[in-house]
């Protein structure tokens, strides 16, 4: 389905969509944890992250240092494996959180981002919940570079409330039919199409396990299983108008 306006700028999620978190928690877990075990809590980590971040927004409460959030999910990821618990000592915390800024590219990224950006002279940013800091390092460690960097704590609302996505795109004066999102997250994909963006849902294994993916399928408007179509699917949109 064509655009009804030529693509301009492309948003992407960071954490999940670009960059492999889980392989970046897995390696700093505790070696003592075995790792079929330090797998499922990266990954029930992760989505307890995501319900820490609902339920500040469900309070009225204002993003807060996305370190805070995680060390508050892992916390609770922890006690509900008492078994292991022993593993986790406060510089154990420190170090699994900590680890989240340094995050290495999925290897589909950099030549999919830098196609957009010289091939078809996209604009491309980051808008993901998070920390200015966070992202700045994850651009660092991971190589990846972008236009710009919006994260929760600088628009003032989390993913997916459409007022974050609205902020964005006043930021940057695109009208949403300018502006695609790239996500690996059907929550903030569904966010961006009430603020009347495009959508491109990429399929990372690690991410939206908790989802149904033959309904993710038909949801966007386009589904990919990872980066390398990204840049030719644009160039195709902005072809048909």
């Amino acid at each position: 389905m064509a655009p009804q306006s030529k693509i301009k700028a492309v948003f992407f999620d960071f954490m999940g969509t670009c960059v492999d978190w889980h392989s970046s928690a897995l390696g700093a877990m505790p070696p003592a944890v075995p790792k079929d075990i330090a797998s499922k809590m990266a990954i029930d980590w992760h989505q307890r992250y995501f319900w820490e971040n609902s339920q500040l927004s469900a309070k009225g409460l204002g993003p807060e240092d996305i370190d805070l959030t995680l060390a508050r999910a892992l916390g609770a990821i922890i006690d509900q494996n008492p078994e292991q618990a022993g593993h986790f000592d406060d510089a154990a915390r420190r170090k699994l959180v900590e680890k989240w800024h340094f995050q290495s590219a999925w290897p589909d990224v950099i030549k999919a981002i830098n196609s957009l950006r010289e091939d078809l002279g996209l604009d491309v940013l980051v808008h993901g919940n998070g920390t200015p800091r966070m992202q700045m390092d994850l651009c660092r460690s991971s190589g990846v570079q972008f236009s710009m960097l919006f994260s929760s704590l600088l628009l003032g609302f989390y993913k997916p409330d459409p007022r974050s996505y609205k902020k964005a795109l006043e930021l940057v004066n695109f009208g949403p039919d300018e502006v695609v999102m790239v996500a690996a997250h059907a929550y903030d994909l569904r966010g961006a199409q009430k603020a009347g963006m495009r959508t491109i849902y990429i399929h990372r294994w690690s991410d939206d396990t908790d989802e149904d993916m033959e309904k993710v399928k038909t949801e966007f408007d386009v589904f990919l299983e990872d980066m390398v179509e990204l840049p030719a699917t644009i160039e195709k949109w902005n072809a048909a108008v």
